[in-house]
């Protein structure tokens, strides 16, 4: 690679690494797993730079990797991942508490979807990219996008104690967005 392109790639990947973390994060749910498929995924990049570049969109292709290797993770770890009923035990009083609870819910129930399904719901409802977007990232129709956004956000209403954590506009707003 050459000096300008490693220094286009250097650049890139401090300016987006964070926000590639947190994308791979709300995939995989765990903080240090999101951190190794992001760092996979940018090893791909960097091997594959000058097409990523010539891309009409460079974060839109790193993004569409992390989806892809987090598929890949999916298919060759066949141990299931087994998340606990409750939390750990936290301090009574602290203020954060109730908000860690809801997050940690929330994650659980988004570890219950299917890696596509999870994906159509990060990429809509957190990264708030459109359906054509996402159905270029994930690489298959918008009415797919749509079917899979609509079976994830069944799939949540039911999710035990999640309902009590999303407001009626919040489920009202997600709704919407499935419908479109």
């Amino acid at each position: 690679m050459k000096a300008d392109e490693e220094a286009e790639f250097q650049q890139f990947v401090s300016g987006r690494w964070s926000h590639l973390v947190r994308t791979a994060y709300l995939l995989t749910g765990d903080r240090h797993d999101a951190e190794d498929l992001t760092q996979t995924a940018l090893a791909k990049a960097y091997r594959s730079w000058r097409r990523v570049r010539r891309s009409d969109s460079p974060e839109a292709y790193v993004r569409r990797m992390l989806v892809t290797c987090n598929s890949d993770r999916f298919r060759k770890r066949r141990v299931q991942e087994r998340l606990t009923a409750a939390p750990p035990e936290t301090s009574a009083g602290d203020p954060a508490t109730a908000w860690i609870d809801e997050r940690n819910v929330l994650m659980s129930a988004l570890a219950t979807l299917p890696p596509r399904q999870r994906a159509v719901v990060v990429m809509r409802y957190w990264e708030d990219l459109p359906e054509g977007e996402v159905a270029q990232v994930l690489g298959c129709a918008p009415g797919t996008v749509k079917s899979q956004a609509s079976k994830a956000l069944a799939k949540l209403r039911v999710f035990p104690g999640l309902a009590q954590i999303l407001d009626g506009s919040a489920v009202a707003t997600m709704e919407q967005g499935a419908s479109r």
